[in-house]
């Protein structure tokens, strides 16, 4: 049957959205009171968060709290340090090109929670909140919630965007419900094509593509033989929805070829920074909350060799998104958050099975912020002179969570809309269970 124009019910980026969504296995309408409470602040300096999650949890010594001087116990070969572009600011060797980019980030060198699983130490640092009798959303949940299609957004893919796969370590979501997971992209981006979900089908070209479309329209007799109902109509929409997907505008947006050689080489061809330029592109493209899932570093084994070559990955990939950003105009309404869930024990297990591995450690870990109204250049407080414990200044997730709401213009302590209709606050104030360093004010 003749398929019926159904452009004017519909617009071509909305198709893409509701396309995109479908494939996140979310719904995009909230509740009218999702729409009518959540309100941000209009002037607030940050417009996108690009989230490095550090699944596992990365060694604070290794990385931007180095202790040249604990021996080789605790560095093991990883015992030097470097000057950066900032005077007094020194991090480990290992990372020569973030060096150079100091003065677009801050390195909070006093995170804590204490708690050392994966899941609830996740939980914690993406939620600002202990485990308890309800599941609450992490922050690019929240963000969707505040910065979603409920509040006007109108990109062309979902507000929460993961590359590549989910945290897995609970869920995003939370309380809020299936329409604020994110979008797990799937795939691999240094590859060609980047296979994403619902949207790039591996090894079908497009003619192939194209050529089954035909033969399903050869074989609708049933739609043949009712032309005009209803419920054919929107088959046709899902069907027009699919297509625009995967020959439109979130197609291009997924393919990393139009960037060039010369960009793609400068973030490193590897899948982390290729994600890294993908989560540029995104951000470029209005999207409010990308995570990078860059998992390998839960390293109980062999941690150095393991180092040898993920430290180099980091170094090239975080280095080339800051300099994007920064020369694009865009690093001052984008915050790039790094952390993991915790670190990871400075003193180094050498004994078998674990022959040079470091175990996790929630006593003292570190956390980089920049962009989006954080000041670079800045150091926010200490650990001691082994790196295993907060020697002054602590700051628990809590509060850069907070501080990262207050830039999206968010109000931390507003309510939290949410279809169960529960008056919550977005965060909670300090005081009890809840403890606090109080607000990153020396670096916002």
């Amino acid at each position: 049957m003749k398929r019926q124009d159904t452009s004017s019910r519909i617009s071509r980026r909305a198709a893409l959205r509701r396309g995109l969504a479908g494939a996140a296995g979310m719904a995009l309408l909230g509740t009218p009171r999702a729409r009518a409470t959540a309100t941000v602040r209009q002037n607030a300096p940050a417009k996108a968060v690009i989230q490095i999650w550090m699944w596992g949890g990365p060694s604070h010594l290794d990385t931007f709290d180095p202790k040249p001087d604990a021996g080789y116990d605790y560095c093991g070969p990883l015992d030097e340090v470097i000057a950066t572009n900032v005077d007094g600011i020194k991090i480990n060797a290992a990372l020569p090109l973030l060096a150079q980019h100091a003065d677009k980030y801050a390195i909070i060198r006093s995170m804590t929670h204490g708690v050392n699983a994966h899941e609830t130490a996740s939980y914690i640092v993406q939620t600002g909140r202990h485990p308890g009798q309800l599941v609450f959303p992490s922050v690019g949940a929240v963000v969707a919630a505040f910065k979603g299609y409920d509040q006007g957004y109108d990109g062309i893919v979902p507000p929460y965007i993961v590359l590549t796969e989910p945290q897995g370590r609970f869920s995003e979501a939370g309380f809020l419900g299936q329409q604020y997971r994110p979008f797990a992209t799937g795939g691999d981006p240094n590859r060609d094509p980047f296979v994403v979900e619902g949207v790039v089908a591996e090894g079908i070209s497009d003619e192939r593509q194209l050529k089954r479309r035909d033969l399903l329209h050869a074989l609708d007799s049933l739609g043949q033989a009712m032309p005009g109902s209803e419920r054919f109509d929107a088959l046709d929409q899902c069907e027009a929805d699919a297509y625009a997907l995967m020959f439109g505008e979130a197609r291009e947006l997924f393919d990393l070829k139009s960037e060039g050689d010369a960009m793609r080489d400068q973030y490193g061809r590897n899948a982390f920074g290729q994600s890294c330029l993908m989560a540029r592109r995104l951000v470029e493209n209005g999207a409010p909350y990308v995570t990078i899932n860059y998992k390998g570093w839960d390293t109980h084994k062999q941690h150095f060799e393991i180092m040898r070559r993920k430290l180099p990955e980091l170094d090239q990939g975080m280095s080339a998104l800051l300099a994007d950003l920064a020369e694009r105009g865009l690093l001052d309404n984008t915050i790039v958050w790094w952390s993991g869930e915790f670190g990871r024990t400075p003193r180094v297990q050498w004994n078998a099975p674990w022959n040079g591995g470091r175990s996790h450690h929630g006593a003292c870990f570190s956390a980089v912020v920049a962009g989006g109204g954080f000041k670079g250049g800045r150091v926010v407080g200490a650990s001691d002179a082994r790196g295993e414990h907060v020697l002054e200044r602590p700051v628990y997730p809590v509060d850069l969570i907070a501080s990262i709401y207050e830039l999206l213009g968010i109000d931390p302590h507003g309510p939290l809309p949410n279809p169960l209709g529960l008056d919550v606050p977005v965060l909670p104030k300090p005081g009890g269970d809840v403890r606090s360093g109080g607000r990153l004010t020396e670096i916002t």
